[in-house]
């Protein structure tokens, strides 16, 4: 609740007893470069070094010291752990679509020693994360190299914000889980407002603002807004699927589908879709009228494809598979379907 009390604050307050010694040399060295190259028109890239990180409240001007926000952006792990003692980005590759039918635990996990703090941190997700993209490699007019793909500045978008959003003060940590067909975004921390509105508005209610503005100044990060509407419409582009959202009030998670997602021939699935609500239209319209369109959806979905699991119902309606798991057991609370067989091979059908 005091966290919550204190969205968008608490990372800019002063690390006690931090200072610039705190601070990883060649990471700000890194970051100067990186904004000269990228965004070489700012005003920051006039500024020495000492003016550069006080006005970007790294180091606050009045005491010297190191800003939360700032001292995780660029502070030496072991400083960091003075003030976050389980500092960490989790990153795990699975073999397998979920935990449940994966081939071993992870075949590769983030080691903690490979970053220092989160402008670090971010090259190393980054790197493991643009092997699941299809990229373009060209040579733009500059003569440097550029790598083309909605699906890859969808991807960054997301993993920016989990790096910009996530409550550093939690027990919980954020985790990224490469499956073979996803990749999973997971932030401890809720949203400030419904993400909706967050959307609709394009509001700007950063959790950690010195983290935010860092991220945006070497344009690695949306001027406005929490970035959902790029990932949204670029991941579209890219493999023709919506990202998956589960919000809740102390956690949020962005699921990408990475398996290509074919065209759907429009008007066969309407044909399809006609013939099951003919035979099916009095307890489908009851489903509406009980649980709403989403449950009515789900129904409609198992007819049609009676082997069909919670998993792909979600990937169809733009759902969680925790949330479709309980519009089918309404429906089965309800009489209306049966599993029948095991939970992997089994098939459901329909009883009224």
């Amino acid at each position: 609740m005091y966290r919550d009390q204190t969205f968008g604050t608490k990372t800019s307050e002063v690390a006690k007893d931090s200072s610039r010694a705190d601070l990883d040399d060649r990471s700000i060295r890194q970051y100067r470069d990186y904004m000269s190259r990228f965004n070489p028109g700012i005003s920051y890239n006039r500024y020495d070094e000492g003016e550069l990180l006080s006005k970007m409240r790294v180091i606050d001007k009045a005491s010297g010291q190191c800003t939360y926000g700032g001292l995780l952006f660029f502070g030496k792990r072991d400083s960091i752990e003075t003030h976050f003692p389980d500092f960490r980005i989790d990153l795990l590759e699975i073999p397998g679509t979920s935990y449940e039918d994966a081939r071993s635990r992870y075949t590769f996990r983030l080691n903690e020693d490979d970053y220092q703090n989160l402008w670090e941190c971010y090259f190393e997700c980054f790197t493991r994360l643009k092997k699941n993209i299809d990229v373009e490699f060209i040579v733009n007019s500059e003569g440097f190299g550029e790598e083309l793909s909605p699906g890859l500045l969808a991807m960054r978008e997301a993993l920016v914000n989990l790096l910009m959003h996530a409550d550093y003060f939690s027990p919980a940590y954020s985790r990224i889980r490469i499956f073979e067909d996803s990749i999973e975004f997971y932030n401890p921390g809720g949203l400030p407002k419904p993400i909706e509105e967050l959307k609709e508005k394009d509001l700007s209610i950063p959790r950690n603002p010195i983290i935010s503005k860092l991220f945006r100044m070497v344009r690695l990060a949306e001027n406005a807004g929490f970035g959902f509407d790029k990932i949204d419409s670029k991941w579209k582009e890219y493999n023709n699927s919506d990202p998956i959202y589960d919000i809740t009030f102390d956690s949020t998670i962005v699921k990408l589908i990475t398996e290509i997602v074919e065209e759907i021939d429009v008007e066969s699935d309407r044909d399809i879709s006609e013939e099951i609500r003919k035979k099916f239209g009095m307890i489908s319209e009851r489903i509406r009228n009980d649980f709403g369109k989403a449950t009515e959806d789900t129904f409609l979905i198992i007819v049609e494809e009676p082997y069909t699991t919670a998993k792909e119902i979600a990937e169809q309606i733009g759902k969680t598979a925790r949330t479709v798991e309980n519009y089918i057991e309404k429906l089965k609370n309800a009489n209306i379907i049966e599993r029948k067989g095991s939970t992997k091979a089994g098939y459901w059908v329909i009883k009224q």
